[in-house]
């Protein structure tokens, strides 16, 4: 249940699957709800029948309540084009058809701007060699999906995951949203151990590294792309020398390799974004899932709380109050 808060706001936006769009938005500071359903056709109350017969001109959608102060709508948009392939006009990976379009719908002036705004610098960016095809609504009416398809990705998790892999959603993401690296850049960027461990998949020593015993509470970032991964609350002593944590910030923001080097099958953790080697995941954690982030010191940064705002990542100031 939301709570009153005249403060918060809402954002709408088609990408396809709602299974595959929520879970995204779900994991950021200052989201209050994201609720799975559809929207601009011309038929009130719509079946999940209704609007997959693409009969009505209704898209599925995720309708977002979020808190301006906390994440703004410009992060949710960055967040939005990062999920989809915005080139493709006939539906979204496996999905097609006018139910899975994609399409920002926008809710006031001030967001029609910042879409608009964001939308030019894709198709500016070079990014994509097709056209970019999304389109921008103004806001209609909503109507929430069956309990079934909300928060799906909680509620079947292997299912989720594996309609995510095999709808080839997860392999586009992670192609395309990888920033660009230059070589000469990183080796005067990084320090050796750094380069090593993030760009040649190496290993620091163990008990001889930064953050093995940190207790400073704060976020930890990639070295390379900045994009935020770990925090010191969900840190803890494993006993190994390394950082170790039961679980990332955002499990959008790293992804997930089967490494078979040294004679062991183990599952290698990268950076999203930045395509770092950062460690590897055990499951013999003390959570429930039992995962263990095993990470290395040198492939990242660590910002303690009180640096989050002037660092530009004020938003997870949250997870440190009372």
């Amino acid at each position: 249940m939301v709570e009153n808060n005249e403060q918060l706001q809402k954002a709408t936006f088609a990408g396809g699957c709602f299974w595959c769009m929520t879970k995204p938005f779900d994991e950021m500071p200052g989201i209050e709800e994201v609720v799975s359903g559809y929207t601009g056709g011309t038929k009130d109350n719509p079946t999940y029948r209704d609007v997959t017969s693409n009969q009505y001109g209704h898209r599925e959608a995720v309708q977002i309540t979020f808190d301006p102060e906390i994440f703004p709508y410009t992060k949710l948009l960055q967040l939005y084009w990062q999920q989809i392939d915005p080139t493709d006009p006939g539906g979204q990976f496996g999905d097609r058809g006018e139910s899975y379009k994609t399409a920002i719908y926008y809710h006031n002036d001030e967001q029609k701007a910042l879409a608009e705004a964001s939308k030019k610098e894709i198709e500016e960016s070079g990014r994509f060699s097709k056209p970019i095809v999304t389109d921008i609504f103004p806001a209609s009416a909503f109507y929430p999906a069956d309990e079934q398809h909300q928060q799906y990705y909680k509620k079947n998790p292997d299912h989720y995951k594996a309609y995510y892999k095999g709808s080839g959603r997860k392999g586009f993401v992670e192609e395309n949203w990888v920033i660009e690296k230059d070589d000469k850049e990183l080796r005067e960027k990084l320090s050796d151990i750094q380069y090593k461990v993030t760009q040649e998949n190496g290993t620091e020593p163990a008990f001889q590294n930064e953050y093995y015993n940190n207790e400073g509470e704060g976020i930890y970032v990639d070295i390379v792309s900045g994009e935020p991964l770990f925090s010191s609350k969900d840190q803890y002593d494993a006993g190994c020398g390394w950082p170790s944590f039961t679980k990332p910030i955002h499990s959008i923001r790293v992804k997930e390799k089967t490494d078979l080097s040294h004679f062991m099958i183990r599952t290698e953790v990268r950076s999203k974004s930045g395509d770092s080697h950062l460690g590897h995941l055990f499951k013999d954690g003390p959570g429930p899932d039992k995962s263990r982030y095993c990470i290395n010191s040198a492939a990242l940064r660590f910002i303690p709380k009180e640096e989050l705002e002037n660092e530009g990542y004020g938003e997870y100031k949250v997870l440190f109050e009372s």
